[in-house]
């Protein structure tokens, strides 16, 4: 066909269509030339070089380009991996401001920059492959951004009244009964009424959604196994949905299936987070294919090796990693972020690895560039902003020390409850940092109890189940000879590994699922709870799921007696927490009294209902503790200005292999305390709620919680 080129504009970045054509517009400073290559339905390429460049932009504007056009770009340049430059005008390469995609790639000889031929003789990626590999490359989609929004608005949930939910948009809907069929693994299904009233069921008033961001389904290291990149860890373009969840198939219509479940979750209270992944991308090492960034302008997008520069800086353990020090990548991340706000309308994003997006140098820096523009950005600095707190470079380990903004994954809260809740060490005054929001780690820099995101599980490691069912991993299937994944899990099997039909030994496992979900829940900070946890889920000991896209990870429906126990028992503990302000409080305790009551805010008691000792506070062995947390002392107003009163809490936890009596504090002793909660009752709470009375011991089965009330007793 014959197409006109005109100059066009070089911003924005990407594929625009404005009702007569469509703009095109692509970055890349060390090219010599770019062809945009448009495809018909029959897949016939249609070659239109862009010669307007102006600022490193390529662009150029073709008349009579409609939505649904498939493209993609071929850049010429020097090909010379020793300088950091892999340029290959044989390679289709990915628009990273593609709306839309058209599929996945396709692990093919072709798509490698090199001729893998060569590597099995020399492992050298120095040749130069001219074969053509667009028959195994997605294209780009034009899309019409236009869409009903409606009345759609953020749900805008305080942080201190948020409960996370971390899932998978094919996981958690995959195996769904009451699911129209083709609805199952999509965003539709996702949006879908009965996925909606289930999670507005369960009580969580946001969803962490794995990556969505469009991935390398296939990547090399997977080639021949019948396994695929399940996770989605491995972007190759920041903007366009995943093709994968698309119910409907139909090229582009991704975008507004998306928006359709955003709008349906918004609709039911229901903020959207997304797990997004800027430290790397899918196109891995020196020796991966040449997709998208690679071919575009490697040693631009990518940090290189100052002195090899053939090789990438590895801060993630995938290959590669992105160059933020670069003003365009920076500008690549903050455009997909808020692309992924103002048009698709989420709620926020947990950023993959995030230490990586702080190493300006080497060593990670809380002031790095990519901070600084997110703290000053309009749109962003008002969003969600959680971090993982690590990679994997040297000083990667960065928990408690991101700025202002932010909330971090809190690992030390996993580590610190898991030794808690199993035949381990763990002092009495970690486990009681932790389960009042972390204020050793984020008090100091201005930080309230939301900057400590507390998860106990996530998609990365055991399922709950499996944490009180395996000492070890079993991940055989993903046929790494059980080498990939962590080895050290701070799990206990409870006396057996894996399935068992000791009676004595389910109880446990049960009752210890039961002691882990109401701590998470009733400790200061934001819980983030691991989909599928509540239902028992289980992925039979494997701990590293990233390639099992079956039912190792989808969750399974179909709930024996236990499960629908410990589902009604998981509601019923979100619907505590949110019922009562002293279990979410926006502030630090203070540990004094504050408003008068003559009892201080909170207190700390061993067993013989005495205060705990500084020696007690650093012994390890010894997990028997209670904490007072007092509903009249609550420093944060409501948004009236008014004071706020709630219930007085009794959590009582002993993490040992006895029971053990308890003695209510002699100052609380005059109040009528009732029994809520108890982990060892198969249905954790209480129906027949029994009232306390002074020197009344209160006995706790070993590895059990106990939860006492006190209706607004110390005002």
């Amino acid at each position: 066909m014959t197409m006109t080129v005109w100059p066009g504009r070089p911003h924005p970045l990407g594929a625009t269509w404005d009702g007569q054509g469509t703009n095109f517009a692509l970055f890349s400073e060390n090219a010599t030339a770019v062809d945009l290559c448009l495809f018909d339905a029959a897949g016939q390429e249609t070659r239109l070089p862009l010669t307007e460049v102006e600022n490193y932009v390529w662009h150029g504007y073709v008349p009579g380009i409609q939505p649904g056009q498939r493209y993609g770009y071929r850049v010429h340049g020097p090909y010379n991996p020793e300088m950091g430059h892999r340029f290959n005008a044989h390679k289709l390469l990915i628009d990273p401001y593609a709306r839309a995609l058209d599929g996945d790639v396709q692990m093919h000889p072709a798509t490698f920059g090199y001729n893998m031929a060569e590597i099995a003789e020399d492992d050298t990626d120095l040749s130069f492959s001219a074969t053509d590999s667009a028959a195994y490359m997605p294209k780009g989609i034009v899309i019409d951004p236009s869409f009903d929004w409606g009345d759609d608005r953020h749900p805008d949930t305080p942080w201190h009244r948020t409960v996370i939910y971390e899932a998978h948009v094919k996981g958690i809907t995959q195996r769904h009964p009451d699911l129209p069929e083709e609805l199952r693994g999509t965003y539709a299904g996702l949006a879908h009424p009965v996925m909606i009233d289930y999670l507005q069921s369960l009580g969580i008033t946001a969803i962490e959604l794995l990556p969505v961001h469009h991935f390398h389904a296939f990547p090399g290291h997977l080639a021949g196994t019948g396994l695929r990149n399940y996770w989605g860890y491995d972007s190759l373009n920041y903007f366009a949905p995943y093709t994968g969840y698309s119910a409907t198939g139909t090229a582009g219509q991704q975008v507004n299936e998306f928006k359709r479940m955003v709008k349906a979750l918004h609709r039911a209270g229901i903020e959207v987070i997304l797990d997004v992944v800027y430290n790397h991308t899918g196109e891995g090492s020196h020796l991966g294919p040449t997709l998208t960034l690679r071919g575009i302008d490697n040693a631009a997008y990518y940090r290189l090796v100052e002195d090899a520069p053939r090789y990438y800086m590895d801060f993630t353990g995938c290959g590669n990693s992105l160059n933020v020090r670069h003003p365009q990548v920076l500008k690549l991340i903050m455009d997909s972020l808020r692309y992924w706000v103002q048009e698709m309308h989420v709620d926020g994003f947990r950023f993959d690895l995030a230490s990586a997006l702080a190493r300006e140098l080497y060593e990670v820096d809380s002031l790095a560039a990519f901070f600084d523009i997110i703290h000053q950005d309009p749109v962003l600095s008002t969003t969600k902003l959680i971090a993982e707190p690590w990679d994997i470079g040297e000083g990667g380990y960065q928990v408690g020390n991101f700025p202002l903004l932010w909330s971090e994954w809190n690992g030390k809260y996993r580590d610190s409850l898991r030794d808690f809740w199993r035949d381990h060490d763990c002092r009495l005054g970690e486990f009681a940092f932790r389960i009042t929001g972390s204020s050793d780690l984020y008090q100091a820099n201005g930080k309230r109890p939301h900057a400590s995101i507390n998860f106990i599980t996530c998609h990365d490691g055991f399922t709950l189940r499996d944490l009180v069912s395996y000492n070890e991993k079993h991940n055989e299937a993903n046929q790494e000879d059980n080498r990939d994944g962590e080895s050290y899990n701070r799990s206990w099997n409870c006396g057996e590994e894996g399935d068992s039909d000791d009676p004595d030994i389910l109880e446990l496992r049960q009752r210890q699922q039961r002691n882990f979900l109401t701590t998470l829940l009733l400790s200061q900070g934001v819980p983030m709870l691991l989909g599928g946890d509540e239902l028992g889920r289980s992925q039979g000991g494997n701990n590293n799921s990233y390639c099992q896209d079956s039912e190792i990870s989808w969750f399974n429906w179909h709930l024996t007696p236990e499960n629908q126990q410990l589902l009604d028992f998981t509601r019923r503990l979100i619907q505590l927490r949110r019922q009562h302000p002293n279990l979410s409080r926006r502030h630090w305790f203070q540990g004094r009294e504050i408003h008068g009551s003559g009892i201080h805010d909170i207190g700390w008691y061993n067993p013989s209902g005495q205060e705990i000792t500084e020696d007690q506070w650093n012994e390890g062995e010894a997990k028997a503790i209670c904490v007072f947390f007092n509903g009249a002392e609550l420093m944060a107003p409501n948004r009236q200005g008014e004071r706020v009163v709630d219930d007085s809490f009794l959590l009582i936890f002993n993490a040992q292999s006895k029971a053990q009596e308890f003695h209510i504090p002699i100052t609380l002793q005059q109040k009528a305390w009732t029994l809520v909660l108890d982990t060892q009752k198969d249905t954790g709470f209480v129906e027949d709620a029994h009232s306390y009375i002074p020197d009344e011991v209160i006995t706790l089965a070993d590895f059990s919680v106990v939860v006492l009330r006190c209706q607004q007793c110390f005002q």
